[in-house]
């Protein structure tokens, strides 16, 4: 997996914007001012943070060694994912997916009506 198809991929959902406010090399994801992915652009194989439920995440870690504990990030909510060859990448999109919506469920009524009109 590369990280123009990790960016793209983020970039799809409807509202999804692409900043860097920590440095020149972690793009972060947001819907409605909430982060919802990062991107590490110097890591390779690339590395993805994605929030997630705590028990699944908790699961997902155990089940897969590419699948850690958020990197910097809230352990209980996030996973770090290495995109290496290990791990298919139906499951890493479906992982960005699930995060997305975790995300977008949280902001409020206003906001999601905002974004889906865009």
């Amino acid at each position: 997996m590369t990280l123009a198809t990790l960016t793209d991929y983020c970039l799809d959902f409807t509202g999804a914007t692409k900043e860097y406010p920590f440095d020149e090399t972690t793009a972060v994801f947001k819907v409605g001012n909430k982060i919802f992915a990062l991107l590490d652009e110097e890591s390779h194989p690339p590395r993805i943070n994605v929030k997630c439920d705590p028990y699944y995440a908790k699961e997902l870690r155990e089940i897969y060694p590419c699948v850690l504990a958020g990197y910097h990030m809230n352990k209980k909510h996030w996973n770090t994912i290495i995109c290496n060859d290990s791990i298919e990448s139906s499951l890493i999109f479906g992982w960005i997916d699930d995060s997305y919506e975790l995300v977008f469920k949280g902001l409020s009524l206003k906001m999601k009506a905002f974004i889906s009109s865009t």
